[in-house]
């Protein structure tokens, strides 16, 4: 009698668990425009598609705006002819059922949709740009005008002009420099008075492929030893996928602290210096150098001149030897050479303009211009000269590895550049 008892209370514990909402954060959902794009004139359309890392399940989709929860919930979101107001932030999760309730993954990241009254819009690329790229920004205007004449701008100074119908920008080999807020001005004729747009502000992007590092020294941890520290070499890796390996090395003072890793931290004793980190991927041929960092009391025979590390692998010069005394070791001085300006040859223009916002029967004739003033560019070219600095490896340590190690702090550069593989 007692086993019937107990099967049947075995057998209405399921019926007591009360459901509830857990979220899988292993499970990713992410956002993606596959029609339209992020900027769009009101009464344009776009469409948005959410996906869920883990296909093997079905799982149903909700979306949001911002903090709002929008009343779609299929795989695909649509703004059929937006309104302005429908601008914002727009990102999705994923949920199913369960025995045990809803399941919920994390939210996606969001997907920005700008939706412009006026009748000018600057088309940037949606997403970062390289340095070295050649991007292409376009300036739409509303309606099928014919061009006479497209102005782009940077921080309101002219930095291109063009004739005709083209409306395409193109800026070759792109630095960090570029980055920064752009717009447009677009001009045509009609009924005898020339019409003038300007669009919104857009922020152009541009990054480097591998940032400056930042070492950090962390000395209390659970998986950190009593006397042992942990070196973690932080940066940012903005290649195309897939992308080339990384190799991480560590200094002590300028001597290398074991062999090459693919991991971006190390376990080392807790020995008083300064410390650095370099970080490579050779396949790009590409090198970056932290700052130095001390631990503990660093003495004055420790506290040496840190060998020049290049930012930027351009041509290395020879090694030039001191003519006054042949017993010293070959002078390392790194060298910049600047080139003249070159100077843009447009001109200040008076332009009529309209003041932005929702378009009438057509566009309004005046509205304030930005700053035209004559672009200047400016190139930069440096020439860093070898280090003289001895690399030599702790005693104890292993050889060096993949012919790497010989030429840490100048052996690195090539001089074509960056490699491309993209």
């Amino acid at each position: 009698m007692n086993a019937v008892i107990s099967l049947l209370v075995l057998s209405t514990l399921p019926l007591l668990v009360v459901p509830v909402a857990t979220s899988v954060d292993s499970v990713k959902a992410a956002v993606e425009i596959v029609s339209g794009d992020p900027r769009i004139f009101s009464g344009e359309s776009v469409r948005l598609k959410c996906s869920v890392s883990d296909v093997r399940s079905t799982w149903d989709y909700l979306w949001f705006r911002g903090s709002e929860k929008l009343p779609q919930q299929g795989e695909h979101l649509l703004l059929w002819r937006a309104h302005v107001k429908q601008s914002g932030n727009y990102y999705c999760q994923g949920v199913r059922d369960s025995a045990v309730g809803d399941i919920y993954t994390s939210k996606s990241l969001p997907v920005e949709i700008n939706v412009d009254g006026g009748w000018a819009i600057l088309q940037v690329p949606p997403t970062l740009s390289l340095v070295g790229d050649t991007l292409v920004v376009t300036c739409r205007v509303r309606g099928t005008s014919q061009l006479r004449e497209v102005i782009l701008y940077k921080e309101g100074i002219e930095v291109m002009r063009q004739k005709g119908l083209n409306p395409h920008f193109t800026l070759t080999n792109v630095t960090v420099a570029d980055q920064g807020m752009y717009s447009c001005r677009a001009s045509w004729d009609i009924e005898r008075r020339t019409r003038s747009v300007i669009s919104v502000d857009t922020l152009l992007q541009v990054v480097e492929v591998l940032s400056e590092p930042v070492l950090e020294i962390v000395t209390v941890g659970d998986l950190i030893p009593a006397n042992m520290m942990r070196l973690n070499c932080h940066h940012q890796y903005n290649a195309p996928a897939p992308k080339p390996p990384v190799h991480y090395y560590f200094f002590r003072n300028n001597l290398k602290l074991g062999m090459a890793t693919s991991e971006n931290h190390d376990l080392v004793k807790r020995t008083p210096g300064q410390y650095t980190c370099k970080i490579r991927v050779p396949v790009l041929g590409l090198v970056r150098w932290s700052q130095p960092k001390s631990f503990g009391q660093v003495t004055e025979l420790q506290m040496t001149k840190p060998p020049v590390h290049p930012r930027d692998p351009w041509t290395r010069a020879p090694v030039i030897s001191s003519p006054s005394d042949p017993s010293l070791p070959p002078a390392s001085e790194p060298t910049a050479a600047l080139l003249p300006p070159h100077q843009s040859t447009a001109t200040p223009t008076v332009i009529q303009t309209t003041e932005a916002g929702t378009p009438s029967s057509g566009p309004p004739s005046s509205q304030p211009a930005p700053r035209t003033v004559p672009s200047t560019a400016q190139s930069l070219n440096k020439t860093t000269l070898p280090e003289t600095d001895d690399i030599t490896e702790q005693s104890g340590d292993t050889p060096e590895d993949d012919g790497d190690v010989s030429g840490d702090m100048s052996g690195d550069m090539s001089g074509d550049g960056p490699k491309r593989f993209w």
